[in-house]
């Protein structure tokens, strides 16, 4: 490339993509934010197409930018490693390194951790969040052994298989017209607003079940570059409803609002998890095959790189 440094330009562009920002960006690389500027700038010019939108609000893939960064990551990636080494780092064999990615740690998921630390206690478990955007290039880069995450969409590098399912809850402000009723359904909701976060590339949440939600038009989905928090304080203010899953309505106690649980069709998010076939670390081994286990026995075991119809009776924990 006579126009830079291919790697250098490419490094600054996915360091803006990561951070959502060019300040942030620069930070993280410890250099000008002018410098990530021209860099990005100079990126797009070589490649004759406008890679990011840019506003107050920081940074985002165009459609373009998207598919660009669809094809190119792998190969980028792949450059790094060969020149850093990262993947002989991160080749422990006496650890094993979790990643959630926008998940809450659920009641499956405790119980598959105590019992693999029972069985293999020579094993360190390192579990970590990952933003959705990072998540299949951890895996696929060995900086994670596994993450459990939603549907993501296909799938071509990493194997994928579901775990468990959680119940839906609906968080509603405390003077809402349902807030009375032990339980709600999506018909309930109708001609309201489902607030959901998303970040750099998309909601954290299932992207299948959002896609079903939105095809019944019940309630309307609503999209937002906003916080967990942020989404709460509108749901406070009578803005629209949030959904989450069951652990995470039981950890977060909401003031002026209250947790419902949905009934009915639609009404379970899958997990999955995410890791590579390749990868022969035999604590990775294990892990998945006493999770396929586990997941046999509730009934969720067939459940490879497909939409699960499951959807278990709701019952209150004791």
């Amino acid at each position: 490339m006579p126009n830079g440094n291919a790697i250098q330009l490419l490094t600054y562009a996915f360091a803006a993509l990561e951070h959502g920002s060019l300040r942030q960006a620069a930070r993280a690389l410890n250099v000008q934010e002018s410098c990530v500027s021209r860099s990005v700038a100079k990126l797009e010019q070589l490649l004759g197409m406008q890679l990011f939108d840019r506003d107050v609000h920081g940074m985002r893939l165009t459609e373009a930018g998207r598919a660009w960064v669809d094809i190119v990551r792998v190969h980028y990636e792949g450059l790094v490693d060969a020149f850093s080494g990262c993947v002989r780092e991160h080749q422990d064999v006496s650890t094993l390194r979790i990643g959630l990615c926008c998940v809450t740690a659920g009641e499956f998921l405790q119980r598959l951790i105590r019992r693999f630390g029972k069985v293999y206690p020579g094993v360190r478990l390192a579990i970590e969040d990952i933003p959705t955007g990072q998540c299949f290039s951890a895996i696929r880069r060995r900086r994670l052994d596994i993450a459990f995450t939603h549907d993501l969409g296909t799938l071509t590098t990493c194997h994928s298989e579901v775990f468990w399912q959680e119940r839906l809850f609906v968080l509603l402000a405390s003077r809402h017209a349902l807030a009375e009723m032990p339980s709600v359904t999506w018909s309930d909701l109708s001609n309201m607003c489902l607030l959901v976060p998303a970040g750099l590339e998309g909601p954290p949440m299932d992207r299948r079940l959002l896609e079903r939600i939105a095809t019944h038009g019940a309630p309307a989905v609503q999209r937002s570059r906003a916080t967990h928090a942020t989404i709460i304080f509108k749901v406070q203010l009578g803005q629209g409803v949030a959904l989450a899953e069951e652990s995470y309505a039981k950890s977060v106690a909401v003031d002026r609002a209250m947790w419902k649980p949905l009934e009915g069709q639609n009404s379970v998010s899958s997990i999955r998890g995410l890791w590579l076939e390749s990868n022969p670390k035999r604590a990775l081994l294990r892990f998945v095959a006493l999770a396929k286990k586990m997941a046999q026995e509730t009934g969720l075991g067939c459940a490879k790189g497909a939409d699960v119809a499951v959807e278990p009776a709701f019952a209150w924990p004791a």
